[in-house]
């Protein structure tokens, strides 16, 4: 099948023309010339928080970029940032693209071997962390490398005032020269990938990208990205979604706030009150279990389980064009007892949320939306600048990942692969071209996603195409609709899905330790470990109900025959999850075959 004869979803650019000049600074100049003294950040102080007007903001960046120009940097240098998300990151971001130079964010999680290839593989010689604790993680892994250490300026020692002293003797009209030279087509910066199945790969993301695919994000849901809006931003930043927001909140007038600590993120919801947020599942799904887990402590759980009920039956009917009588007065009722609270624990002031990097799943969507939150799922990946394709609030369908945005377009490959191709769209892999020549095919990137558009062009994403498991009997299998099922479980934290070669399909279930706790008190249960609740006849028995759920809705062939609880728990720190909580199952299979092999061994 050519590409022109695929089953495609496109939408055009109407009303606006694309930007194909500006720079991520030069759309931000703009904003600032628009209206200097409009706040534009917010840096947590205590429990309140201190505005940064625009203007400000980019009197920071100005003095800290020509800072580095004192200490070398010309355009296309690539510079490190390595740290949790904070105003210090988006300063550190933007300083770097006013110097000209390539940002290459580092995960706050990353180890040792992979801050020593990144290093290496752009030929990092400066960076902007943290803390002196980042500072020496870096210098080890650049001795590890055989390579000399990057210079290094420290947040928390002064870095930014350092920077400004530094630059005092720069003047303006050097720093325009060198910004100046940057172009739409200048890259921006070098993601990596968060390498679940192999190395990880720079993704080479030009200005355009950020700038045209900010654009198209704001024209295909205006009602989100207002200049009224309020962000508070708690991915990490190193990851493209969070920097893809980043840029699209300074460029188009809300205020961005951060927050790292999730300890702390219902009191930073509380104070900073954003109209929308953003997050992966994980996210969206530790919210309804920790609502779910409160109520059962109060005695409430059948309550919220009707008023759960009642939520998605109320969104349901949205869709079908009414809402009966009783089933308003119900969820009316249910909006006092329950539905405000949530909306409350959010700040009280949230409308949408955009969820992206994994499916949320239809009835999370839907119960969300019966809430009063509509979350906006999303399709995206590093290599398309996060967004490709999103939901549009008054023409949202749940359980989709919604519809390409302007100059953007998705089709369906043979195999039902996913290929992507738009303004989105990366440029290549840096100092890799058989891997870039690996995935385009006459002009389209394949995403490595499986997925099916309907005949309206909205895109469903079915799991992951390495992660198709095809069993001894040739039954093809998406591992991602069993797992994101039984996640909705409270205690249930990772569950991965196996059987590949094999004559049935199993699980590994491992437990969320967070939540955990809290289930065991309201079983009335003493607390356990994870390794004496994996062996726990209750747990067991709780983990089975969720299973045997989720196999009454799928075939025979499909459903789970065995699973085996873990005693230990998968995280970023260990090595098992990406940044973006994907599970990293080339890895998880070779450390846990053993209890695999035990679960076929009849």
């Amino acid at each position: 099948m050519s590409p022109t004869t695929m089953p495609q979803s496109s939408t055009p650019v109407v009303g606006f023309e694309v930007d194909t000049t500006s720079s991520t600074i030069d759309v931000f100049l703009d904003r600032v010339a628009t209206d200097p003294d409009k706040p534009a950040l917010a840096r947590a102080v205590g429990d309140d928080w201190e505005y940064v007007s625009a203007g400000e903001f980019l009197a920071e960046v100005r003095s800290t970029a020509k800072g580095l120009l004192a200490a070398g940097v010309e355009v296309g240098d690539r510079i490190a940032i390595f740290g949790p998300t904070s105003y210090e990151w988006t300063l550190s971001d933007y300083a770097v693209w006013y110097a000209g130079g390539i940002s290459v964010p580092f995960y706050d999680t990353s180890s040792e071997d992979q801050l020593a290839w990144m290093i290496t593989d752009a030929a990092v010689e400066r960076g902007l962390v943290r803390s002196r604790e980042h500072a020496e993680r870096v210098r080890t892994a650049a001795s590890a490398a055989g390579v000399e250490p990057p210079r290094l300026w420290v947040w928390e020692d002064g870095a930014f005032a350092e920077l400004a002293a530094a630059g005092n003797d720069v003047d303006d009209d050097a720093l325009e020269a060198q910004r100046t030279q940057v172009t739409s087509e200048s890259v921006a910066t070098l993601i990596y990938t968060s390498g679940t199945t192999g190395r990880p790969k720079g993704c080479v993301l030009t200005h355009a990208n950020f700038v045209q695919t900010a654009q198209a994000a704001r024209m295909q849901i205006p009602e989100v990205f207002t200049d009224d809006a309020r962000c508070l931003l708690f991915l990490p930043q190193a990851h493209v979604f969070a920097r893809f927001i980043e840029v699209l909140s300074l460029t188009c007038g809300s205020l961005l706030a951060h927050q790292s600590d999730l300890s702390k993120l219902t009191v930073a919801l509380g104070s900073f009150r954003p109209s929308f947020i953003l997050g992966v599942p994980r996210v969206f799904e530790k919210v309804f279990n920790s609502a779910l887990a409160k109520a059962e402590a109060g005695g409430k759980e059948k309550i919220f389980r009707r008023a759960e009920q009642v939520a998605v039956a109320y969104s349901k009917a949205l869709d079908q064009g009414g809402v009966p009588l009783t089933l308003r007065l119900q969820h009316a009722l249910f909006d006092k007892l329950v539905y405000s609270k949530l909306r409350a624990i959010m700040g009280g002031n949230v409308t949408h949320a955009v969820s992206g990097g994994g499916p949320l799943g239809a009835h999370l969507g839907h119960f969300y939306r019966g809430v009063g939150l509509i979350v906006l799922e999303g399709y995206g990946l590093t290599e398309t600048t996060a967004p490709i394709t999103v939901n549009v609030p008054e023409k949202a369908k749940i359980g989709t990942v919604g519809i390409p945005l302007p100059g953007c377009s998705v089709a369906i490959a043979p195999d039902g692969e996913v290929l992507a191709k738009g303004v989105c769209v990366f440029r290549e892999y840096w100092n890799n071209p058989e891997a870039t020549a690996k995935e385009f095919h006459d002009g389209w990137f394949a995403t490595g996603d499986l997925g099916a558009l309907d005949a309206d062009g909205y895109l469903t994403i079915n799991g992951r195409k390495k992660e198709i498991i095809v069993t001894s009997s040739g039954k093809n299998i998406a591992p991602a609709p069993l797992e994101d099922s039984l996640r909705r479980h409270p205690i249930i934290g990772q569950p991965v899905v196996v059987g590949d070669t094999r004559n049935f399909i199993s699980a590994l279930i491992f437990l969320d330790s967070e939540m955990l706790p809290v289930w065991l008190e309201n079983q009335g249960l003493p607390p356990m470990t994870l390794e004496q609740a994996a062996a726990d006849q209750t747990v067991r028995q709780a983990i089975e109900k969720a299973v045997d759920q989720v196999n009454r809705t799928v075939s025979r062939a499909e459903g789970i025959k065995k699973f085996t609880i873990m005693p230990v728990e998968l995280s970023e720190a260990n090595g098992y999850l990406s940044a973006k909580q994907s599970v990293k199952r080339h890895i998880v299979a070779k450390d846990f075959a053993a209890q695999i092999d035990e679960m076929y061994a009849d």
